[in-house]
């Protein structure tokens, strides 16, 4: 029998394509997911009992939340970056590692396809595309449902006339979980005004008191929440865990899809969200006044490369590597309150505060010069505008 390695999240796509290859095409399916964050134990055996029940030969769950946050999620971080100035690239940065993940095991068992269940119509199709093909360009790639153009109502029926047992009111909504958020698609992303209903949203609003948290980075890393360290994706972890509970990080994103298309998707990044703003916040009193110029523009490239799923592309490294060294001083804690559906970043503490440089304080005193200095300060500053007026009134 041909062996197929399908990318397998359990999710409705995924199962339509773990049915169609090994009933209709004959194939030997070999399911794999990628935990790159979000799932218990007891979710990754469900996965995979689901995936055996449906017809795969085997299931794998490959363990990705360290690698994914050494490989993206730190540099997202670093960067602040958020798509739009909205969504924190929680599915198009997973899908990278995962990719990655995916074709390395294909080719450990010899495998000469490769499936998986996204549409034409979408982004995701490039990012595993292109990794595919990359890494392993003799590998076939198998796209049942971007190739036939399925609606999601007829995966439902063939699944359904196929003996298949799903929780068919959830299905209506395609989730995607990780450690950097949960998008959340449905029939109200497909159009321009309608916002998701809340029970779209995997977290419900469960604390209304206001709670303050402190979150510790060394380096530009979240190395504590509330003083207690832990590895960074663990604290990423953690936050979202207490965040989550008060509907934190929920919006929509508007974009511009690869393929050329405006694209809707909703999100909840609690976590995501507070992590970078936190971070920013600390960067803003501890980088010089260029760092954070520079890092603005270079970032967003980042950004913009990952979401269009050009990781392996060697600018990508020397970017990372410029992120790294922006991080030496950025450390020290900064001071959060969670309340109902928001947050407020409180201060900092830092001994890499620049703030506490001694020579003033801005708007109540000068040490490091005097008022004549500022003067003429001034006045040399103000040399190029004068220059202009003078030039273009005689004209």
């Amino acid at each position: 029998m041909k062996k197929v390695v399908i990318a397998y999240s359990g999710g409705l796509d995924t199962s339509y394509c773990a049915k169609y290859l090994s009933k209709e095409e004959n194939f030997e399916v070999h399911a794999v997911s990628v935990n790159t964050g979000g799932f218990s134990k007891e979710e990754i055996e469900k996965i995979g009992s689901n995936a055996e029940k449906i017809g795969a030969k085997t299931y794998k769950n490959i363990d990705a939340v360290s690698s994914f946050y050494q490989k993206v999620v730190k540099y997202l971080i670093f960067g602040n970056v958020l798509k739009n100035d909205t969504y924190p690239l929680s599915v198009s940065a997973e899908r990278i590692v995962q990719a990655i993940e995916i074709v390395n095991y294909a080719k450990s068992i010899g495998a000469e396809y490769i499936a998986h269940g996204s549409t034409g119509a979408g982004n995701d199709q490039v990012r595993f595309d292109l990794i595919f093909q990359i890494i392993a360009p003799k590998i076939q790639i198998i796209t049942p449902i971007r190739d036939k153009q399925l609606s999601r109502q007829e995966e439902i029926e063939y699944l359904k006339a196929n003996g298949v047992d799903m929780n068919w009111e959830k299905a209506k909504y395609s989730i995607n979980k990780g450690l950097w958020g949960t998008s959340v698609g449905g029939s109200e992303t497909l159009t321009s005004e309608k916002p998701l209903p809340e029970e779209a949203f995997p977290s419900q609003l469960k604390d209304k008191e206001p709670k303050q948290i402190s979150l510790g980075f060394t380096k530009g890393e979240l190395t504590s929440v509330n003083g207690e360290e832990n590895k960074p994706e663990k604290n990423i972890e953690i936050l979202e865990r207490i965040a989550s509970k008060y509907a934190i990080g929920r919006d929509i994103h508007v974009g511009d899809t690869i393929i050329g298309i405006k694209g809707r998707v909703g999100f909840e990044a609690s976590a995501a969200l507070i992590t970078i703003k936190a971070h920013h916040l600390l960067e803003k009193h501890t980088l010089s006044k260029w760092q954070l110029q520079h890092k603005d523009y270079m970032a967003n490239w980042y950004g913009t490369h990952l979401h269009e799923g050009l990781y392996l592309d060697p600018v990508m490294r020397d970017l990372e590597a410029f992120l790294q060294n922006s991080q030496e001083k950025v450390n020290g804690k900064v001071f959060v309150t969670l309340h109902p559906y928001r947050y407020t970043l409180d201060g900092i503490r830092s001994e890499n505060d620049l703030m506490n440089s001694g020579f003033g304080k801005y708007g109540e005193e000068n040490k490091a010069w005097t008022a004549d200095d500022a003067k003429g300060f001034i006045k040399i500053l103000s040399n190029s505008g004068k220059i202009y007026e003078h030039v273009n009134q005689q004209q």
